[in-house]
């Protein structure tokens, strides 16, 4: 009975940290790149909660030994994902709200339902059809607010997100089909540092400044720490565990629950503006989101 109500304790707890830890990302993100450069930013971010990680597998006894074929699928997952999928994303957030990044965000399951589709020629479920509709139509009407589309930063933004999203569900694609170490604690850390030390290399070739994080503002100091600690290392942990413990369905929950915690965040914290058309978008977006993410699995 102890150990029962220990795994529902702590499934509850995984459902807090996938939902509000990841949701509160884009606040961080938003925070930090404000005063430091992005690619530095994310290379110092990736980088120690990398370390941490394979030092915590270490710890473990986790075998490190990664094969040559390991190293190359993990250096292209690093790259769809944290190199470009992320990091690039995190660039864009100069020019666009924290909350509306996450609503753009929110559509991964839409073009990784459509790309999987293209891939393995099998044609959608109603329900999918539905959902894919809903979330191109919630894109449409995000995309084409006037404050949007008379300002060319943010417009370029909104593009670049576009293929960070797609970079990122590409990656997932990816990740399924291929040959990973199979402790996520090594290969998620090995992603980590090695995509670390990739955008510490892109940092410098657009000549980046680097600085200590004793001479960092307070405010970026704590996202700092909480987007390594608590988004890099706690939260994806508790995603793994959810994968293993209930159903994909449920722990997919989270693309449209943590677009609302950002958007709330970002209203409350940064004063961004919430407009009609943007709650609108999102309320069809995110319903489409919903019937994609809830369709029976085969």
């Amino acid at each position: 009975m102890m150990i029962l109500r220990n795994t529902k304790l702590l499934i509850i707890l995984s459902f807090i940290a996938i939902y509000v830890v990841w949701g509160s990302t884009y606040l961080f993100n938003k925070v930090a790149v404000t005063e430091l450069p992005p690619f530095f930013l994310a290379s110092i971010r990736f980088f120690t909660a990398g370390c941490i990680m394979i030092s915590i597998a270490y710890v473990t006894k986790a075998n490190l030994k990664i094969s040559k074929k390991e190293f190359k699928n993990i250096c292209i997952t690093a790259f769809f994902f944290l190199v470009y999928g992320n990091s690039v994303f995190v660039w864009a957030l100069q020019f666009v709200d924290s909350g509306f990044g996450s609503l753009m965000a929110s559509t991964n399951p839409l073009f990784v339902l459509v790309m999987m589709r293209i891939i393995d020629q099998k044609p959608m479920k109603k329900k999918s059809i539905l959902g894919v509709v809903l979330g191109i139509l919630g894109m449409i009407l995000l995309v084409s607010q006037e404050e949007l589309t008379t300002s060319q930063n943010s417009l370029i933004g909104v593009l670049v997100m576009l293929t960070c999203v797609l970079s990122w569900s590409y990656g997932s694609i990816f990740v399924a089909k291929t040959i990973l170490p199979k402790n996520f604690l090594v290969s998620t850390g090995y992603q980590m540092v090695f995509g670390g030390i990739f955008l510490a290399l892109i940092s410098f070739v657009f000549q980046e400044h680097w600085s200590s994080p004793l001479n960092w503002t307070p405010n970026v100091q704590l996202s700092m720490f909480l987007l390594v600690i608590f988004g890099g290392i706690i939260a994806f942990t508790a995603f793994n565990y959810l994968l293993k413990v209930v159903s994909t369905d449920k722990v997919s929950t989270s693309a449209y629950v943590n677009p609302v915690i950002a958007l709330f965040m970002g209203w409350y914290f940064l004063d961004e503006k919430l407009s009609l058309q943007s709650i609108i978008a999102s309320i069809i977006l995110l319903t489409g989101v919903y019937f994609i993410t809830s369709r029976k699995r085969q």
